[in-house]
């Protein structure tokens, strides 16, 4: 038999959450390899049904999860996602300009670039692991990344994969540390900051 309910919370670095009945009564765990196909990650709120099962310990848990409706944010609009390819391609040739004209030196490119590939398989790495119930990347890892120039590529996972997109948690931090990667380039923009760049990287 088959019961539907909502997921009432949802926490996603562990793997597991609770449902909450239509109608009321206990809270129902749920863990994520109990969702049939996991083509989508639960987020919370979510309307599912479920058949009713028992833990080890006796305890009730949720079994053959399905979704029966797509929660709001479970796509990213094709537009969103092109304006956010198109930002790391235009952000990417403007560091590797600059790296030609002069204007930085081109250990930053290669710096961005490499950056950007080391977040991209980060994300791709942590994904996999989502799906297949393995050990996860922390947020803070991924974060870090990001905030050493591997955002573009960060957020070219994040649409392509579709992973970490509908975290609002996680987009917010994920934003902050590209805007303060942005400060620190602007500032080697300038001639202060690009004398010491060149000092730093002459000293290496």
């Amino acid at each position: 038999m088959r019961y539907q309910g909502k997921i009432a919370e949802w926490r996603d670095d562990q793997g597991f959450g609770f449902i909450t009945p239509n109608g009321g009564g206990q809270r129902i765990f749920v863990h994520i390899k109990s969702f049939s196909g996991r083509q989508q990650r639960p987020v919370g709120n979510e309307i599912v049904t479920y058949e009713l099962g028992r833990d080890t310990k006796g305890r009730p848990q949720a079994n053959s999860v399905a979704f029966v409706l797509k929660h709001a944010s479970s796509a990213t609009p094709s537009g969103k996602g092109n304006v956010s390819l198109m930002l790391t391609v235009v952000f990417l040739v403007l560091v590797a300009g600059s790296s030609f004209t002069g204007k930085l030196p081109v250990e930053v490119a290669w710096l961005y670039l490499a950056a950007s590939l080391a977040a991209f398989s980060a994300y791709a790495l942590d994904k996999s692991a989502a799906r297949n119930g393995r050990w996860r990347t922390k947020e803070s890892t991924l974060h870090l990344i990001g905030l050493a120039g591997g955002w573009p590529g960060a957020l070219a996972a994040q649409r392509l994969l579709r992973h970490k997109s509908r975290k609002q948690s996680f987009q917010i931090v994920f934003w902050v540390t590209v805007i303060l990667n942005c400060c620190v380039l602007a500032w080697f923009f300038s001639s202060s900051g690009a004398e010491a760049l060149r000092s730093m990287l002459g000293a290496a």
